[in-house]
Order: C-alpha cells, then structure tokens, then sequence
C-alpha cells in the first residue's frame, strides 16, 4: 500500500488497518514489530520495499521512542508506554555519559559494562512488553487480521512474544544478541576454538589465554540470558499459558536474516535458515548539496575528513570537543562533523559542524580521505562499500567487536574514546590517510564485498516473502531442534559404546580368570600326580 504511515490508537485502528488490508488480496499480509535506534534504520529498507512491491506491511511502534516513526508504503500503529520522551532522552545521555566515562580496556572492565548494559535492555524491554501485550484493543486488532508472517529484531523479544501469542511463521532479522541467544535458539554451532564470543574483542585466531577466556565465555551466556530474560519469560509464560522462556520461543523461528557477511564477520558455521543481507542499507552516493559541494571541492589534494559517531551522539563533554577541535586543527585536510555541541570561539576554519549531514554522499565523494566513526554496522558498511579508510571510536554494544573486526583486516585504527587525545588522534588520522595500504586494503574489501550473485536487499525480500508464501521454511530447520542437550552431544551414544566397551573387557578378563583358574587348577592337578 503506497504512501507514508498512518498513526492509529484504540479501537478505531481495527477498523481502518482491515480497510487497508482489503485493498490488496494478491500480496502477502506481514507483521512488522521492530526494535528501537540503529536496529530499526537496519531493518527500514527492509519494511519499505516489501510495502512498495505490493505486500500490506503493518508496523507496531511504541508511541514514545528513539528513532521508530512512520515509513513509506506501510501502515503504523503507535501503542502507549509509561516513559516520556524527555525521560527516555535522560537515560540515553545518562547512559552515554557513563559510557564516555567508561574504560573497558580489560576482561573485567568489560564484563562490567556487559552486565551493565544487560541491565538497561532488561528493563527498557519489560516496559515495552508489559505495555503492548496489556494493551486489549491493539492485541484484539492484530487477532483479528490473517498475517502471513511475522518479522521482528528479537533484540527486543516483544515481537517474539507476540509471534509465538498469534502462531505466525517468525522471520528474525538480527546482527548477533547481546547474550548470543541467536546461537542457542537456531542451534547453529559456534566452537569456541575460532569462534570469538560477542564483547570479548578477539579474532578467529586466539592465543592459549583467549581460547581459555572464550571458553569461559560460552559457558556464562546462558547465565547472561537467564539474567536478560528473566522478566520477560515470566510475561511470556502469563500470556502463553505455559511456562516457556524467549530462546525456546527462538526456537521456533522460520528464518534468520544476518545483518553481515564475511567481509565484516570473521568465516563460521550457517544453519540452513540463516542468510546473510549485510550491507543491505547501502544506497549509491547522491550528489551533494552546494554550499556542502563547494566546501569539500575546495579541499584541494589533501581531501576531507567525515566525522560522525551515529544517530544517538551528536554532541559530547565540552572540554573533549574541544580535543577533537584541536586535533582537526593541526591536520591538512577540511573535516566535516555532524556535532550539536558548543563549538569554541577560536573554532579551527577548516571544519564545518552540522546537525545532520547526509554520510553516505559524503563517503562517495572522490576527495573523502578517512572516516572517523563510532562502529556502527552501518557506518561500516557505507565505509566499506565507498573503499574509506577509518579511524574508529567505539561507544557501546557490538561496536566494539565491530571495529576490531576491520582493524584486523588492517583497513582502520582503533582508538578509545575513554583515553583519547588530540595527539593520539592526529597520529590515528595521519596513518591511515598517509600510509596507502589502508586505502588499497579498504578497496580490496569493498571488491569482495560487491562481487556477489544478488544485492542484499533483494535476497531479504525474497526470502521474506517466501516465507509468507508457504507459511514457513520448516524444510530447513534442522533436526537438532528436536534433540535434547545428551541427545545432541552425542552423550548417549558415548554411554552405550562405553557399557559395551567394559562389558566386553569385563567378560573377557571374567573369561581369562576362569580359563587361568582351570588351567592352574590341572597344572596343579597334574602336578601332585607325578609326585
């Protein structure tokens, strides 16, 4: 159904979403739940296109949030929550100043700011699922209508909950859960040996001390998951009617859409319903706007830097803006940084500070020498499609992992933005736009990353449709869904060949006994005989 979104409450949403979805009975029917901040600009494209090749998209949002809002080709309906959007804009700088704070250069650290950050998600994920799920006209409006299918981010499990609640083939599009309940709940195995567990920043070859850790790390997830889900699989238990917990709801998913691909994630095993769409928000650069054009043209031969560290920071501690004043002053080439924040008097003339600046034009651009960002996947993303060397400044969540990922690749520096200083960030800047084999690696990346059979935004929507054409994809869901924790171990079979295997050494010492008592015993025999 073409055109934007359209906010609905209450009863009145029933009525109109069915005269919407009457419209068009020859597409599929999806239910759209998403999750909040860069997950929802990751999933976005996703949600338009399948609206704009006819499919009837409808999207549940909470009426107060970071970034959710309405989109093209869809119908949205907006549920109440009990925060405001000034106390949700509190945590968030309270949260980001912590961060800022935060030094999580050591496993402690870093456990800390893991269990800290489960903390915030466990409460920010009970609110929304207490308020949508209590909400009767919402939960009865999409009872009443005959989705095909269910794609949701189960980064929040609300759309879990309420797939499982309306029995609806489940589509999960995702870029790995904080507590790696993707891992468990699709059965996908994930050998610690190579496989680096989520915020422990190691690469697929790990010393003796990392495998150890990794190890650890496996073991502890699903503590981590307990902890994370605890209040939410009580909600889902009351609203099922049978106790249950979100990675068994998981379980039941039809399919696994992964936000990345081996150029950005390090090679490790697939399940059959697992495909790979990363880079899926890449657009080609559009032109710029003039007076945008016209300060980085007149950049000459030593370019410009893009600086930005997301959606969620725009601005930072005075006195650390002023750091990256400093440096942006002692280097060569112009910077343009999206920044809200007070900007000093003696502000350097080669920056310009915007409040919104389009990134992904910017990166196209012929003169861009390097990116100075945060790790967001998609920043990423647009950093590898456009071959832009970067300097990476990690603030939360997976972005850590993430810019590990490329500065092994050798295609960016890692700084942290705990310790950082103008020093280290003019030292940062000028390797990775002076020494080319950043550039000529970045390149190669985005070679590999473009060589591929079908861009990603197609294959999401081919698989997502498929999915709501035949109500599922139970033909790849694998057998070890059905097996218990001994059962697919193989522990079982270990204890049978194990009974058998002492039976037999039993019997045959048993044997031997009898054999050498005879054998003694006419030894003996014969013996007194002779005598």
């Amino acid at each position: 159904m073409a055109g934007g979104g359209v906010w609905l409450r209450g009863a009145a949403a029933g009525l109109v979403l069915s005269l919407c979805l009457v419209v068009s009975c020859r597409a599929g029917k999806l239910l759209v739940i998403p999750a909040d901040g860069s997950h929802w600009t990751g999933m976005k494209p996703l949600v338009e296109e399948l609206g704009r090749r006819g499919n009837q998209v409808v999207v549940v949002i909470p009426e107060v949030s970071g970034s959710l809002g309405p989109s093209e080709h869809t119908i949205t309906l907006t549920y109440p929550v009990p925060y405001t959007r000034t106390q949700l804009q509190t945590i968030q700088r309270a949260n980001l100043d912590t961060i800022m704070a935060s030094d999580t250069s050591n496993d402690i650290s870093r456990m800390w700011s893991y269990y800290q950050t489960l903390t915030v998600l466990r409460n920010y994920t009970r609110n929304n699922c207490d308020s949508l799920l209590s909400n009767q006209d919402m939960m009865q409006t999409l009872r009443e209508q005959a989705f095909d299918a269910i794609l949701t981010d189960p980064f929040e499990p609300l759309g879990v909950i309420v797939g499982a609640l309306l029995s609806l083939p489940a589509i999960y599009i995702q870029n790995g859960l904080p507590c790696g309940t993707d891992l468990e709940a699709s059965q996908c195995p994930s050998p610690p040996s190579y496989t680096p567990g989520r915020f422990t920043h190691f690469t697929d070859h790990m010393t003796l001390r990392q495998r150890s850790v990794n190890f650890l790390w496996a073991l502890l997830r699903p503590l981590a998951c307990r902890y994370l889900y605890s209040d939410v699989n009580v909600i889902a238990s009351e609203i099922l009617g049978r106790e249950t917990t979100i990675p068994e709801l998981m379980k039941k998913a039809s399919l696994w859409l992964e936000r990345n691909d081996f150029t950005f994630e390090f090679p490790r095993p697939l399940m059959p319903n697992m495909v790979m769409i990363g880079g899926m928000n890449f657009e080609e650069p559009n032109e710029l706007p003039e007076d945008l054009q016209e300060f980085v043209d007149e950049s000459g031969e030593d370019g410009f830097v893009v600086f930005t560290l997301g959606s969620l920071v725009s601005q930072m501690p005075e006195e650390r803006a002023k750091q990256f004043f400093d440096a942006f002053s002692r280097i060569p080439q112009r910077v343009v940084w999206r920044y809200t924040g007070v900007v000093p008097e003696n502000a350097p003339a080669n920056v310009r500070v915007m409040k919104w600046l389009p990134q992904n034009d910017l990166l196209g651009h012929p003169k861009v020498k390097a990116f100075i960002t945060h790790g967001g996947t998609h920043g990423i993303y647009e950093g590898i499609c456009n071959g832009v060397p970067m300097v990476m400044l990690p603030l939360f969540g997976d972005q850590d992992d993430n810019v590990h990922r490329m500065a092994v690749r050798g295609v960016g520096e890692v700084l942290s933005v705990f310790d950082v200083t103008s020093d280290k960030l003019v030292e940062a800047l000028n390797k990775v736009i002076n020494d080319k084999s950043y550039k000529e690696k970045m390149l190669k990346l985005s070679t590999v990353h473009k060589d591929r059979p079908i861009e990603p935004l197609d294959l999401a929507v081919f698989w997502t449709e498929f999915v709501m054409r035949h109500g599922g994809a139970n033909h790849l869901r694998p057998a070890a869904h059905d097996l218990n924790w001994i059962q697919y171990h193989s522990l079982d079979v270990f204890a049978l060949l194990l009974t058998i295997v002492l039976t037999v050494v039993m019997v045959t010492v048993k044997c031997c006994k009898v054999c050498f008592r005879k054998c003694c015993g006419m030894i003996w025999t014969m013996k007194m005989k002779s005598e």
